[in-house]
């Protein structure tokens, strides 16, 4: 149906200029009857009238194809995002998976809405110079040469320009891939005041991609001259040029020159749309390239493991001789594995860090390429992944995970997992929000609901990789009694247990013990100590030891939803933009902008003053110098419009800019607590599409307006030259104009920002599932989530399916408007008929024929000006928020070496989470030496973790204070504060980079030193092992090591920077205990001469150190020498005695 109305719209589009012919034809012939010209007139506004009406039909269907299109893409990806193994997921990164999402589908959608004009251009092309020839005979051909010479030269251009936006997007996708990572690693940036470095390499690639952006404007700047108006003055200039050249006798009188300008008017249309549909077709085939790829990367082999059914029989997992690895090419990750796990028994992996325990657990889900061997896995499958997955949905959605709720399963499955004193905690109980990526529970917390998740299952086999490493001894040990071991809620199920809890071990009924890849021992506790192996060795260097861990205090909750302006855009927007550029180029602009319409008024009225010329028996007069006006009239307009287009592109680069570096130093500036309740998906969106809108559609909806009001005005001053009346007509018009278009810029502006507000959910669900795909692969909940995906898709169109309509019943009723302008040119031409000459008659209706066209691509500009510049409000959203103190203090009198001995103390000192919350930290009082080495201890939620980010003043003190070296920390830049003492995180985060900016992204230390430090780390067999060695590329995340290997690129940082006060934090929680030992060792001989906080889990690891600080609810409860306390038979001589140490 779309193509037929587009052919009938052609139909009434070629009808137009005839009945103008005719018209003035009647304007000539003083005998005509008035009823013809009445007639005539109205015939051409019926004609305008259903011309419109055809068009927007078409255009509606268009549209609705392409958003039918558009979401069927945006499922595909999806539904990949599903199935793709890990070796083509290390390949694109989730900012890049999420570009093809936003851009690439959007890009499809405009190829199917401008796909017709590759064809019908060509054709209305041809059916303009057909009537041309009618009327100039072959010296329409010369028209046709100017085009041709023209084009090679667009499709020149717009090849460069498609290369030049190739390279934009590789610029932008990686500043986005920068971004993602360091949103999601702003605490360590923090921690290390490392926000400069990531700063700069920010900005580096925010440059390289405005330089491509500056060169692909200037060429489309130039080939804006050759398509525009000045291409119709150049087709004209050739064709009469030429007409008036061959012979004398050849006359341009009115009506040739009138019909032939509406003739090469219409031409315009195809010829301006021609290039776009070529770019546009581009465009989508680079999008669709793009698509292709990421659709077409390999994807999990569904026989890697054979699922099968409940049976009898004796084994649930088997594994036979199975190698796998990570790519299909790369090395093995595990060798000649062989492994036979008996329905209901317990397995537990043990070994080093990077043996590659949790590559067996993924080789049994299937996640690893399969080299060679047999895997089965009977029954259903539950997992609990190392790194907790959590969904930014309330705690009851995240255990239930799309289940049923059965009220006493539930509750007995809260209790086993220890997760009930948690929930008296959190503020709305299960049904509290949890940010993304669990951003409001601790570690320990996220781990237990993970695990719930799975126990709720009631699954067959359960995978558990490491489950209990971020919790409490105590609480890790009434999981296991309750959960995993013999008398837990899963003993009659297969359990495959990772762990480097050594208490565990003698009651799993098979030890696999795994050494680079293989298993080199396995058998019961027993049989594996009787065989003295070095299973056995380790189990008595170890046996004394136990593992104690805590987590974190819950952070702020709640978040703060996105939320509408019922304002339109206030005009202070506008004004920041402007104020952006810098008000000497705006006036600039205006004027070039007013010079060059000036030029094409004085053009135009040339032309009807030569067609006015008398005929002098047969010829006029003064042909050559009148052709050379008109041709000087046309140049200059030329060099006009090159000069505004230039000029606005330049002024939108120093705009986006400027905006750009304010969000970034914003966002850098703001306080953790702002990262905690602002979704990184918001942020991302802002960096991503926001910017985009800034940098590409401001200037280009500005210079379409621009153009467009002069031009409008330009028709006016015609219109009124030539019938003065007409603005009896015009003045009302405008009104309704104005009442039209002010009715649909406020709505147009509130869908629009609906279907922003609904866009962003799309993407940070697509975010949490490519993060969290094994997991869903694990528990085959494949089809929901998709179906999520679906429907999110599906509300984000509801919003944006009303907006286009909305836009077409805006177009249709300005051009219904448009022709009445037409109409009472005409008819009031008819009426003054002895007055006027036909050439003004001419200039007048001709040009009131390009109302309708102007009317809706004013509006259509304007609306997209209003609608992206809604884009510099969501930018600057953030520039009000509340920031941190600042990173360096003017003038501040600190030491270079300060803090040289390390002294810290602290009165009075209270802190809390947000204004309102009680304090998390209450008055707390403590000197503590040079050199003392103080361990800080306590359950969960005590403030352990808060009195860390009270000394890095992450959170600031909200009573008391605190002085390293008698400097009171409030007094100082945060960086000064920061760069200067050191912590070793809970979470180790890596960022994708080398490994040398990793541990040293201001290039301070010199090769020897990073070498040294990794040595003493432990790394540098690992490294110098490596391809690269230390120009070996993390990957996003760090993900291309284990996590004890990042834990231990953490260590090295530290001992990089060697400050004389260290805090650790729960920095030992994914290392087997060897590599433990290792690490304190470290620590206890290089950091002997400074003063060590340790907030620690195993009570082994301060046993030997000078005090001992336990805290409870904020307070300090006991502080003494460990021996004192413990003969003090308190709360920590309880604590040890739980861990077996007295």
């Amino acid at each position: 149906t779309g193509t037929l109305c587009i052919i009938f719209h052609d139909a009434f589009m070629f009808a137009i200029p005839q009945v103008l012919s005719l018209l003035l034809d009647f304007m000539r012939d003083e005998d005509a009857p008035l009823w013809k010209g009445y007639f005539y007139a109205t015939l051409m506004f019926l004609l305008s009238c259903l011309q419109s009406l055809f068009n927007h039909q078409y255009m509606y269907t268009c549209f609705t194809v392409g958003m039918r299109v558009k979401t069927a893409v945006m499922g595909l990806v999806y539904r990949k995002s599903l199935v793709i193994n890990s070796s083509a997921r290390r390949t694109c990164t989730v900012g890049e998976i999420v570009n093809l999402v936003s851009a690439d589908t959007q890009k499809l959608m405009d190829f199917v809405v401008y796909f017709n004009a590759v064809w019908l251009a060509p054709i209305e092309i041809a059916l303009c110079l057909f009537f041309l020839w009618q009327h100039l005979g072959p010296s329409a051909l010369a028209g046709i040469a100017t085009v041709i010479l023209i084009f090679p030269l667009n499709g020149f251009i717009a090849k460069k320009r498609s290369k030049l936006q190739e390279i934009q997007m590789k610029f932008m996708d990686g500043r986005i891939r920068l971004m993602n990572e360091i949103l999601n690693g702003i605490k360590i940036l923090k921690f290390y005041a490392w926000e400069k470095a990531f700063l700069e390499q920010v900005l580096g690639y925010r440059e390289k991609e405005l330089k491509a952006l500056k060169k692909s404007q200037i060429l489309y700047s130039i080939s804006i001259i050759t398509v525009s108006p000045v291409l119709s003055s150049k087709i004209a200039f050739a064709m009469f040029g030429v007409y008036v050249m061959l012979d004398d006798r050849n006359v341009l009188d009115a009506q040739k020159v009138f019909v032939s300008m509406a003739l090469i008017n219409i031409l315009k249309t195809p010829l301006s749309q021609l290039p776009f549909a070529i770019s546009t077709t581009m465009q989508a085939l680079v999008s669709l390239r793009r698509l292709a790829k990421y659709l077409c990367s390999e994807e999990l082999k569904v026989d890697n493991v054979s699922k099968a059914p409940l049976s009898p029989g004796k084994n649930y997992v088997l594994i036979e001789s199975g190698t796998f690895s990570w790519t299909p090419e790369g090395p093995p990750c595990l060798k000649r594995i062989n492994v036979r796990v008996p329905r209901g028994s317990l397995v537990a992996v043990v070994g080093h860090v990077g043996s590659g325990k949790s590559s067996l657990l993924s080789a049994m889900l299937g996640e690893t390429e399969k080299r060679s061997g047999q895997v089965t896995v009977k029954g259903s499958v539950a997992y609990v992944p190392q790194q907790a997955w959590i969904q930014n949905a309330t705690v009851q959605d995240n255990i239930l995970f799309g289940r049923d709720k059965l009220k006493t399963w539930y509750q007995r499955v809260l209790e086993a997992c220890a997760l009930l004193p948690d929930l008296d905690i959190l503020p709305a109980g299960d049904a509290t929000e949890i940010g993304e990526k669990g951003l409001n529970l601790s570690g320990g917390q996220k781990q237990r609901v993970s695990l719930a998740r799975a126990v709720y299952r009631k699954a067959d086999v359960y995978l558990l990789d490491d489950p209990l490493s971020a919790v409490d001894a105590h609480v890790g040990q009434h999981i296991f009694d309750r959960v995993i071991g013999p008398k837990g809620v899963l003993r009659d199920k297969t359990r495959i247990l990772v762990t480097h809890g050594m208490s565990f071990l003698p009651q799993a009924d098979l030890i696999l013990v795994l050494a680079d890849g293989k298993i080199t021992e396995s058998g019961s506790y027993q049989e594996l100590l009787g065989r003295h192996g070095a299973f056995a060795d380790f189990i008595h260097t170890f046996a004394s030891t136990e593992r104690k861990e805590s987590m974190s205090v819950t952070g702020p909750d709640l978040f703060v939803f996105s939320y509408l302006f019922v304002l339109q855009v206030r005009l202070a927007l506008y004004k920041k933009y402007f104020k952006t550029i810098g008000l000497a180029i705006i006036i600039l602009i205006v004027i070039l902008y007013a010079f060059q319409q000036g030029a094409s008024l004085a053009y135009n009225y040339w032309l009807s003053m030569w067609a006015d010329d008398p005929v002098v028996n047969g010829t006029q007069i003064d042909t050559d110098l009148k052709l050379f006006v008109f041709g000087a009239l046309g140049f200059v307009q030329g060099i006009a419009i090159f000069g505004t287009t230039v000029a606005i592109s330049v002024c939108g680069i120093i705009a986006s800019r400027q905006l750009h570096m304010d969000l970034l130093v914003n966002v850098l500036r703001s306080p953790m607590s702002f990262f905690e309740s602002t979704p990184s998906g918001n942020l991302l969106n802002r960096f991503a599409k926001e910017i985009d809108a800034i940098d590409c559609m401001v200037p280009e909806g500005l210079k379409m307006m621009l153009s467009y009001v002069f031009k409008l005005l330009e028709v006016c001053i015609i219109v009124l030259m030539a019938t003065p009346f007409a603005a009896v007509i015009i003045l009302p018009l405008a009104f309704l104009y104005a009442f039209v278009q002010s009715f649909y810029v406020a709505t147009s502006c509130q869908l629009r920002r609906l279907e922003a507000v609904s866009r962003s959910p799309i993407y940070t669900h697509f975010n949490e599932t490519v993060q969290g795909a094994s997991v869903i692969r694990a528990f085959g909940e494949q089809p929901r989530f998709i179906l999520q995906a679906n429907e999110r898709v599906d509300f984000n169109q509801t919003s944006y399916f009303p907006r286009f309509v909305a836009t077409r019943w805006l177009a249709v009723n300005l051009e219904f408007v448009g022709n009445v302008v037409v109409l009472a040119a005409a008819i009031l031409s008819v009426m003054g008929r002895s007055t006027l000459s036909p050439g003004i008659v001419g200039l007048a209706v001709s040009h009131s024929l390009q109302v309708t066209g102007i009317l809706s691509w004013i509006v259509r500009s304007w609306t997209d000006v209003e609608n992206n510049i809604v884009s510099v409000e969501r930018v600057n959203e953030y520039a009000d928020t509340p920031k941190e103190a600042s990173w360096s203090t003017e003038g501040s009198s600190l030491p270079v070496a300060w803090p040289q001995s390390g002294t810290i103390e602290l009165q009075g000192y209270g802190l809390q989470y947000r204004k309102g919350l009680e304090l998390a930290l209450k008055d707390i009082t403590l000197h503590i030496n040079p050199k003392e080495k103080v361990g800080i201890v306590g359950r969960t939620g005590a403030g352990k973790s808060s009195l860390a980010l009270g000394f890095f003043r992450i959170l600031e003190a909200a009573k008391g204070k605190i002085f390293i070296d008698g400097v009171n920390i409030a007094d100082i830049g945060l960086h000064d504060l920061r760069s200067r003492i050191t912590i070793i995180p809970q979470d180790p985060v890596l960022f994708s980079g080398s490994l040398r900016m990793n541990l040293d992204p201001f290039d301070t230390y010199t090769d020897e030193e990073i070498w040294s430090s990794l040595e003493l780390a432990h790394l540098k067999t690992f490294v110098s092992d490596l391809p690269d060695k230390l120009n070996y590329e993390c990957s996003e995340g760090g993900e291309n090591l284990s996590l004890g290997q990042r834990q231990l690129v953490c260590l090295a940082r530290a001992l990089l920077r060697k400050t004389k006060i260290l805090v650790l934090d729960e920095a030992t929680a994914a290392v087997d205990l060897e590599t433990d030992t290792l690490i304190q060792s470290t620590i206890r001989t290089q950091f002997e001469h400074c003063t060590v906080l340790t907030i620690a889990h195993r009570l082994n690891t301060i046993m030997d150190y000078t005090r001992v600080i336990v805290m409870d609810r904020g307070h300090v409860s006991e502080m003494d020498s460990p021996a004192n306390l413990i003969s003090q038979r308190g709360q920590f001589y309880r604590m040890c005695l739980e861990a077996g140490l007295v």
